[in-house]
């Protein structure tokens, strides 16, 4: 069986990310917290803005590490992890807690995961739109 290699998530990617996602938030007057991560879960880039609320450095880190670790973006995942959801016990099972809130968002390179973005600070629905944002540069 052959496979095919594919280029791993740089330090390169991971500014430039970070740089998309600072960018599409600053647009929008938010201040946030950016976390990536490699495909290994391990940390490539992280920025938080002195304005930002301290917590968000750890919820962005969070939702980045949900992502990876589902292959999902968090904003897919908030009702499968409710009482009675698919996943709702998930948490627990796993070594590190997760977080279920819209922000994180896996990243792909010719289909294989190779990484994750996550973004923390403000309303959900505006960190996810500005981790997406971010992921579409790498396109």
């Amino acid at each position: 069986m052959s496979t095919t290699a594919v280029t791993p998530l740089s330090t390169e990617d991971a500014e430039t990310l970070v740089s998309a996602a600072r960018q599409a938030a600053e647009a929008a007057g938010v201040t946030v917290s950016i976390t990536v991560l490699d495909a290994g879960g391990h940390l490539l880039a992280f920025r938080r803005d002195d304005r930002a609320v301290l917590i968000s450095g750890e919820t962005s880190t969070r939702k980045a590490y949900t992502a990876l670790q589902l292959n999902a973006s968090t904003a897919d995942l908030v009702e499968a992890v409710q009482p009675g959801g698919l996943f709702h016990t998930l948490p627990t099972a796993l070594d590190r807690p997760l977080l279920f809130i819209a922000g994180g968002v896996p990243v792909h390179r010719d289909g294989r995961l190779i990484g994750a973005i996550g973004v923390g600070g403000g309303a959900p629905e505006q960190d996810h739109a500005f981790a997406a944002a971010a992921v579409k540069t790498l396109s």
